[in-house]
């Protein structure tokens, strides 16, 4: 049950979200079987009646509830920046990855990956769906870009700082460090989960060679 998890988050979150406060049981069919299909298909390539026969209903069943399939996608995707993106982004991610004490770059490293690898893994139909989205959207694209300025950049921006210091970093800008650090560990997320997921992969050492290749790259002579 722990894996469909992320499922019960977007849930709870669009009830909120309702006017009506609690979501039918029809409207919650219409959510699941929606984010299931966003999420293999995209939006685009989604009609409503695909998304009917899912969840079991008539398509004009869709309509009582979301005057548009546009309309549907924001009953998913908003709850998801509000309950799965602005904790991964703020308290929650900050809390669990950069509280802590590391003796080494590489140690950050390795709780960093692990922390993003399980938290993609057990929310990747619905982060499909908001990556999938989120760049033809201007707010959401602003609010993401804003929290992790607030939240995680400033963080980001001590451990590099710190580790600098100490020499263990060559002297590039923080700025830099950030992102030669992010692109690589969401590139490996990425092909892991989305571009090539039925590979045979080996995620223990994939992580390892993830957090090797990031250090050789950053590593003071």
């Amino acid at each position: 049950m722990e894996e469909h998890k992320w499922v019960e988050e977007i849930i709870n979150a669009a009830e909120q979200n309702s006017s009506s406060s609690k979501l039918s049981e029809k409207q919650l069919k219409i959510v699941e079987a929606a984010i299931e299909i966003f999420a293999e298909k995209g939006y685009s390539n989604t009609s409503t009646n695909e998304i009917a026969k899912k969840a079991g209903v008539a398509e004009g069943t869709i309509f009582r509830h979301y005057k548009t399939k546009k309309e549907l996608l924001l009953a998913i995707v908003t709850p998801t920046l509000t309950k799965v993106i602005a904790p991964f982004l703020a308290k929650d991610f900050v809390k669990e990855v950069f509280a802590p004490d590391y003796k080494s770059y590489e140690e950050f490293l390795e709780v960093l990956v692990r922390n993003r690898y399980h938290f993609v893994k057990s929310r990747l139909p619905i982060l499909k769906i908001f990556l999938q989205e989120v760049a033809f959207h201007n707010e959401l694209n602003k609010e993401i870009k804003d929290l992790f300025t607030k939240h995680v950049y400033v963080e980001f921006t001590k451990i590099v700082d710190h580790f600098q210091a100490k020499n263990q970093l060559i002297p590039l800008p923080s700025d830099t460090v950030i992102r030669l650090t992010i692109t690589t560990v969401i590139g490996f997320l990425i092909t892991r989960f989305i571009i090539l997921p039925d590979y045979d992969w080996d995620d223990e050492q994939e992580i390892a060679y993830t957090v090797k290749y990031i250090v050789a790259g950053l590593k003071a002579n």
